[in-house]
């Protein structure tokens, strides 16, 4: 699931730094819908860079010229050439007989979701008048006379919501700008009542019901006073309560909405306690809270009655491992399915509710990430796992059998081309630092290959390891991955995010320069062909080891990189810098924590030294992380830079700073292939590699 509330750091919103109780986003793949190849979005966008900011300096042997033509003509030849294979990402829901999704521009609903001929039109987007607009978010009213969709464009995070009335002949009911989290509930006449978040200035605080036809209402009736908190809604599994969840970076409140009286005021779970983060479903008259309350201050399952929702009377029912993340949780009439990382590897537990029975399924090692699936079926937990370089593979646990099953059929040959490493690194202060890597089965000589760093440690999230097809198609020429999963991030638990954060930042930049050393000392890649990547707040450490430590990479490349944290978390006019106080700390009021941030901050730290060459990829009205501190950081580097090559004289090599600013407010486009072909063509100049055959492998997955 990525239906996130974005922070000024991160792409992905509160639901993914919370624990994700329910996800509606699919992933397939084109052969799966071959007759719908208009699910794959493609969305265009143009790059520049600012006048003032060019490449210092150009490539050896060929002029600027020279390298773009040559791209270029890469480019155009992939262009003609058919596509293969590419991943799709599509908004998608089942609802009784039906499945809902997006085909082309249109919101449609089919009875056979494998037959894309039989389907039936609800809503065209075009209607918005928005450019290329896409479905993020579906949802059905419980007896389906009205379908509520969250629409956006790459060019903005602005969601606006459509209700349309499903009939003989469809049509749009009512329309809600700037909606977030949305939620559908059958009151006592029978009437549906459509809960959402309204989301202004990137804060989400204010909660509406609505109703539709002849008895049409719109109301707010609960709004956050408090700014650094956040209120978002989920629906437990079996429609029993509508829970508004309101929460910061370290503490949450749920106030419970029956789901049989949804008129009827809200009532409060359990006050807002600092520290205290809790999450709730529902099952036969019990509340399942999985949380961090007591000690240790990771999360566990606990229950409660439904009548007696107070922190008094949750009972311990199960307690995780050390070291252990929770990821997600799903609730079935007769179980509880906790997906969880332990030790950087990925378990299923399997509660049985009615015994206390506890199974513990350990997945295949080369698995990564779950995808969660939509399911209604009560027999069977369906899930999806993939890994940076291997596509989602469907898996089902069936209770009847107590097994898990695996999607049959043809075996990816990249499990047998490619090997996954689990290492670990010692920190300065003696910490282990677990670390995934990759590499190709028959590398010879791995010293000599290069070596591409992944590393985020902020806010409590796990390093994405989604599988985009750029990061195979490396593996498969001959690259070593490296995912460095250090404190700041959430991968070994709460506390593992909090030994991160606030005056213990500096140990995520310990941990990475132990990373990035001990791959070198056990031979892989070397200083010369090691190159760091960074997207958002992962921004932070990288710019702060480019300033530390520089001989330790080649080049860099950063896409919405937080780079000057001392200024943003000063200037509070910012929507969300109240709201990034307990990641960051406070530095207008607390010295502090103003004086610790001098000490890493990127912008800040930088001087006259060696630097590695660095390509930055911006947002022209990116909210989240202002334009304004990334163009401040790459001309004081410059500065900085030419400042050094003048002391070290002629012959001295000078690195390349590239500065790609793309239009738009969004603050990650992740799927964006002119940004990906760009960034890949920048490591392989910055490398000396030919880059031919990486882009004629890239033909199989992007469409250009």
């Amino acid at each position: 699931m990525q239906k996130k509330h974005l922070n000024h750091c991160i792409y992905a919103d509160h639901y993914y730094g919370r624990i994700k109780l329910r996800t509606c986003h699919l992933t397939k793949c084109l052969q799966n819908k071959p007759k719908i190849p208009k699910l794959a979005r493609n969305i265009p966008s143009r790059s520049f860079s600012c006048k003032d900011l060019l490449p210092i300096k150009q490539e050896k042997g060929k002029s600027l010229t020279e390298n773009m033509d040559a791209f270029e003509k890469v480019r155009t030849k992939l262009e003609t050439q058919p596509q293969e294979e590419y991943e799709i990402i599509n908004a998608e829901i089942k609802h009784g007989g039906f499945v809902y999704y997006q085909e082309g521009c249109c919101l449609v609903r089919s009875k056979d979701e494998e037959d894309s001929d039989n389907y039936e039109v609800l809503f065209n987007l075009e209607e918005l008048k928005l450019d290329q607009p896409f479905i993020d978010c579906i949802r059905v009213a419980p007896d389906e006379k009205y379908v509520a969709a969250k629409i956006r464009t790459e060019e903005s995070e602005a969601s606006t919501c459509v209700v349309v009335k499903l009939s003989d002949q469809p049509v749009m009911e009512a329309s809600f700008p700037n909606v977030s989290s949305l939620e559908w509930v059958k009151d006592e006449e029978d009437e549906d009542v459509l809960f959402y978040t309204f989301q202004r200035n990137l804060r989400c605080h204010d909660v509406y019901r609505a109703t539709f036809g002849d008895n049409k209402r719109n109301e707010r009736f609960y709004t956050e006073k408090d700014p650094s908190y956040f209120v978002f809604l989920y629906l437990t599994k079996d429609s029993r309560f509508l829970t508004i969840n309101i929460m910061n970076k370290t503490t949450s409140e749920v106030w419970l909405i029956d789901g049989l009286s949804p008129w009827d005021p809200p009532v409060l779970l359990q006050k807002r306690i600092p520290g205290v983060l809790y999450y709730v479903e529902h099952r036969d008259d019990e509340l399942y809270i999985l949380t961090n309350v007591g000690e240790p201050t990771e999360f566990k399952l606990m229950r409660t009655a439904a009548d007696t929702p107070a922190i008094m009377n949750w009972d311990l029912f199960f307690t995780m491992k050390k070291n252990t993340k929770v990821i997600d949780l799903d609730m079935f009439k007769d179980h509880c399915v906790l997906f969880l990382k332990h030790s950087n590897l990925l378990y299923v537990n399997v509660i049985g509710l009615a015994d206390d029975s506890v199974r513990s399924l350990k997945l295949p090692p080369w698995a990564c990430g779950f995808i969660m699936d939509t399911n209604s079926d009560p027999k069977n937990c369906p899930f999806q796992l993939c890994s940076p370089i291997r596509p989602p593979k469907y898996y089902t646990y069936k209770f009847a059998e107590g097994k898990l099953f695996e999607e049959t059929g043809h075996e990816d040959p990249i499990t047998k081309t490619s090997r996954v490493l689990r290492l670990e690194a010692k920190s300065k202060d003696g910490k282990l630092v677990p670390m995934t890597i990759f590499h190709k089965t028959d590398s010879e000589d791995l010293q000599k290959k290069p070596l591409l760093v992944h590393v985020y440690g902020a806010y409590g999230m796990d390093l994405k390891m989604n599988f985009r097809p750029e990061r195979r198609v490396l593996v498969d020429d001959g690259w070593i991955l490296a995912y460095c999963h250090v404190r700041g991030g959430g991968e070994l638990g709460l506390q593992w995010h909090a030994d991160g954060r606030l005056t213990k930042k500096l140990n995520g930049l310990a941990d990475l320069e132990a990373c990035i050393k001990t791959l070198h000392s056990q031979g892989f890649s070397q200083p010369s062909l090691t190159t760091l990547t960074a997207f958002s707040a992962g921004g932070v450490l990288v710019g702060a080891l480019c300033n530390s430590n520089p001989e330790l990479l080649k080049a860099v490349t950063l896409e919405a990189p937080f780079l000057d944290v001392l200024n943003t978390m000063m200037d509070t006019t910012l929507p969300l810098t109240l709201e990034e106080i307990e990641e960051w700390g406070n530095p207008s009021s607390d010295e502090k924590h103003r004086n610790y941030i001098k000490r890493y901050c990127p912008y800040q730290n930088i001087k006259a030294q060696h630097y590695p060459s660095i390509h930055i990829t911006a947002y022209e009205n990116d909210e989240r992380v202002p334009l304004k501190g990334i163009v401040n950081y790459t001309e004081k580097l410059k500065e900085a830079i030419m400042e050094h090559a003048k002391e070290a004289g002629e012959g001295s090599q000078t690195p390349n700073i590239i500065l790609d600013i793309q239009p738009g407010g969004n603050h990650v486009i992740e799927d964006s292939h002119k940004k990906i072909t760009a960034q890949i063509k920048f490591l392989y100049e910055e490398l000396g590699l030919d880059n031919t055959s990486v882009f004629e492998n890239l033909k199989k997955y992007l469409k250009f």
